[in-house]
């Protein structure tokens, strides 16, 4: 929780309201002692007309009466007053542990089996898949889609066995509490635009099982198989992505794959952990390691 202003700033704001309060109360003690004037010397309009004729009415003594002792009570109680902290000692960090504490005392022990639970258990509990569902809406739906069937030639698929960094319970549970940048750099200078060409038609031939002569054989070899291996199986450690198995997430036409291949891609899944606990974790894992069609 921040800490109250204290020094020159709490000084500051003390003197500001007390400067305020006194101002309300000289305008408040003026209305009361206001009286009409015996003789009035201003100018008449439309024969009845007159300017300052009557004090200001009595009730409005009344309401700023009140609303000082409503401000003053307030300080005295509430934080208001620089680093004074009121005689209840309140603060909106303070109720929020309170609410929290009163959390994790009526759910803390169902949540904490969450965590500790086999992925085949929740599975099976509708209820606990329910909620893993939401917790996917509200999280990862903006970017996946609310199917999970991704989007945008940009979001990839999340219903299928193909993961960049790897399906496994404990790669999808890494990849969302750390997040994931992966990085295809450009090879347009180093290939040139015929090798560009050459590569991308040698990456439609290994998905297509073809012709491993191909003219851009060599150069995938020299450059591109570090990541992606000798025959694009893909490298999940690297999040190199599989080049045979039909599943792009930028587009497999050869004219995207050239574009790939000739200025790179970038792309970010954001890191979760600081946002979410380790049970809404568990339960994305959960919900994501399930056959995601059937729980739509």
């Amino acid at each position: 929780m921040p800490e109250l202003p204290s020094g020159f700033w709490g000084v500051w704001i003390v003197g500001l309201t007390i400067i305020g309060l006194t101002g309300v109360t000289w305008f408040a003690v003026s209305v009361y002692r206001a009286k009409p004037e015996d003789e009035h010397k201003g100018p008449v309009w439309d024969e009845n007309l007159r300017e300052d004729a009557n004090p200001a009415p009595l009730w409005w003594f009344w309401l700023l009466f009140s609303l000082l002792i409503f401000s003053v009570s307030y300080l005295m109680l509430y934080p208001g007053l620089g680093p004074y902290r009121g005689i209840l000692k309140w603060s909106a960090g303070g109720r929020l542990a309170e609410s929290e504490a009163s959390y994790q005392a009526e759910f803390g022990e169902a949540r904490r089996t969450i965590v500790d639970a086999p992925l085949a258990t929740l599975h099976a509990d509708e209820r606990v898949m329910a909620s893993a569902k939401r917790v996917y809406d509200r999280n990862c739906a903006v970017c996946h889609g609310y199917d999970a069937a991704g989007q945008a030639s940009l979001f990839p698929d999340l219903t299928d066995d193909e993961w960049q960094w790897g399906a496994t319970p404990e790669e999808i549970e890494h990849t969302i509490r750390n997040g994931r940048n992966a990085a295809m750099p450009s090879w347009a200078s180093a290939l040139g635009e015929d090798g560009v060409q050459n590569v991308a038609y040698y990456v439609l031939a290994l998905g297509a099982r073809g012709d491993e002569e191909h003219a851009g054989r060599t150069q995938y070899q020299q450059i591109c198989s570090a990541c992606h291996g000798p025959a694009g199986e893909g490298n999940t450690a690297l999040g190199a992505p599989n080049l045979v198995d039909d599943v792009w997430l930028y587009g497999g036409d050869f004219e995207t794959i050239k574009q790939s291949i000739a200025g790179g891609r970038t792309g970010v899944m954001p890191a979760f952990g600081g946002r979410l606990d380790d049970t809404q974790i568990r339960l994305l894992v959960a919900w994501l390691t399930a056959n995601a069609r059937s729980e739509l």
